[in-house]
């Protein structure tokens, strides 16, 4: 039997259906405002823009507020640069969009960075940077060189670090040198979610959780919104689901991937280890296949490890194992660690990997950040609000960005599982 908690390690401190006020589904209005789908970073950063300028808002989400991957997340923040890179979006976009969009994904981190301090939000922000190793020798150059060319389109701040002094940054011999990323840091993301439903609330905004949306309909100006047996119309829907949009709005459902992310924590560790581990308290990542993403807990106590998950469905027996493995692989001095805690959430690629906001059949949306959601997400929510109320600073450099699906897919992502382990074998023989 597994002798770690199956739930996030961020729960012990903001645990959803503890730590914040949702109405009961009782309490559903007949007719409201604004009525937004999904209770995450996203839906909750455009109720909050929208109850702020006077709207009549209604929040509603099929689990608790922030069950999904707001309060799953790992907690990294940084410009999240679409997955495509420069040379990539140069070749879709052409090179002035391309630039345009990546400075964008720098507003997306300075917008996160002024509103905690605005908001005087206490969520274990540390602004200490980023390190990200190069699994191969011959990677270094060119890390090195995509780096320069980021930082020449968007003023991003890097650091080149050789392996001979990577050890003032990770306590690992692991990587073959890598890049700091100066603008990154790491902050608590259930406590981050819960700060944002209370400013809802108080903006006057309702939550009601769980309520589970089953269809979306329209009729003219009037838009149906059906909660179980109930319907509610509404003025204007906004659909901010992410990585939980199910089939009973195939629209969404068909555009985004959904992908298991996994996370583990360790016990707590000697103050001395932690600061072999990570001497300047950063977060980490790696220029592997598959993404994995690591860094101290905010008060400095664990390493918080976590990577993509091979199953669609959340299979702790199967990703702690893989977990631990990548752990060990990259600090053998954790091999006798014990695990305390693990869960899984799902995050929304989309087919073009890149974020989506608009409007389709007269509902709003907003989704598909592509593991980087905790920046994004608060951008994204924000500027979809305020292209709700009309107002010109909700453009986006994504505006005009078709939000596309591919035949034959129905929401099911059946080609992943294969599809990651083919990654893990390359990464773990180095090809």
């Amino acid at each position: 039997m597994a002798n770690y908690l199956t739930r996030p390690y961020w729960w012990d401190a903001a645990e959803p259906h503890l730590s914040v006020a949702a109405s009961s589904p009782d309490n559903l209005p007949k007719h409201v405002e604004t009525l937004i789908v999904g209770a995450g970073y996203s839906g909750l950063s455009a109720a909050l823009t929208l109850a702020r300028s006077g709207r009549e808002v209604l929040v509603v989400d099929a689990g608790m507020p922030a069950y999904g991957c707001s309060s799953r997340n790992g907690g990294l923040i940084g410009p999240s640069f679409h997955k495509l890179g420069l040379s990539g979006l140069k070749s879709a976009f052409g090179q002035e969009k391309a630039t345009a969009i990546l400075r964008e994904s720098m507003d997306c981190l300075n917008y996160l960075k002024n509103f905690l301090v605005e908001e005087k939000i206490d969520c274990g922000l540390h602004l200490t940077g980023r390190f990200r190793g190069v699994v191969k020798p011959e990677g270094y150059e060119s890390v090195a060189r995509e780096s320069e060319d980021l930082a020449s389109a968007t003023g991003m701040q890097f650091e080149m670090i050789p392996r001979a002094a990577q050890h003032a940054e990770i306590g690992s011999d692991h990587y073959h040198g890598g890049v700091v990323y100066l603008d990154d840091g790491h902050l608590h993301p259930g406590l981050y979610a819960r700060a944002l439903v209370e400013r809802v609330l108080v903006a006057g905004a309702q939550i009601i959780a769980p309520a589970r949306v089953t269809g979306v309909t329209r009729n003219g100006a009037k838009l149906t919104v059906r909660i179980g047996e109930t319907e509610v119309t509404a003025g204007q829907v906004l659909v901010a689901t992410n990585g939980y949009s199910g089939p009973e709005m195939p629209f969404f459902h068909h555009r985004v991937i959904p992908i298991r992310s996994a996370i583990i924590a360790t016990e707590q560790l000697p103050a001395g280890l932690m600061s072999e581990l990570s001497p300047k308290n950063r977060g980490f990542g790696e220029s592997s296949r598959l993404v994995l993403y690591y860094r101290p807990s905010p008060d400095g106590t664990r390493m918080i490890f976590g990577g993509r998950a091979f199953d669609l469905a959340d299979r702790p027996d199967r990703y702690v194992p893989d977990l631990r493995r990548m752990m060990h692989r990259i600090f053998p001095q954790l091999s006798d660690t014990q695990v305390t805690h693990a869960w899984s959430g799902t995050v929304a690629y989309t087919f073009d990997h890149a974020p989506h906001l608009g409007v389709h059949d007269g509902v709003h949306y907003v989704m598909g950040y592509c593991g980087s959601g905790v920046g994004r997400a608060s951008y994204f929510g924000r500027k979809v609000a305020l292209q709700m109320l009309g107002d010109p600073e909700g453009r986006t450099e994504l505006d005009d960005l078709s939000f596309e699906s591919k035949p034959f897919y129905n929401g099911t992502p059946w080609f992943l599982p294969a599809f990651l382990r083919w990654n893990s074998m390359m990464d773990r023989f180095g090809l």
